[in-house]
């Protein structure tokens, strides 16, 4: 699976943990994007700040799992449809 911070964006607090928790590697955003799915990650003020990228299904269901333990909430879990490119979306309240 594949990360990247974007620009700007203000990670939230237990951005640490999540990467602790995942094994991930840096890659540009638009690297990320290429990835067959994504997993946005949102800060305490709401905005995406990390995007995750998995290529297989069984790497998507881990990082989801791992958030999960995390205690993050999948904004989008009842939605079929993605929003912001991401088919789902974590925050970090």
């Amino acid at each position: 699976m594949k990360t990247a911070l974007l620009d700007g964006i203000t990670p939230a607090k237990i951005d640490k943990q999540i990467i602790g928790n995942l094994l991930l590697n840096v890659a540009s955003a638009d690297e990320v994007r290429q990835e067959k799915m994504l997993v946005g990650v949102r800060n305490e003020a709401g905005e995406i700040y990390r995007l995750i990228g998995a290529t297989k299904v069984n790497s998507y269901m881990n990082a989801i799992e791992e958030l999960e333990d995390l205690g993050l909430v999948d904004e989008l879990k009842d939605t079929e449809a993605p929003q912001d490119g991401c088919d789902a979306i974590f925050s970090a309240h």
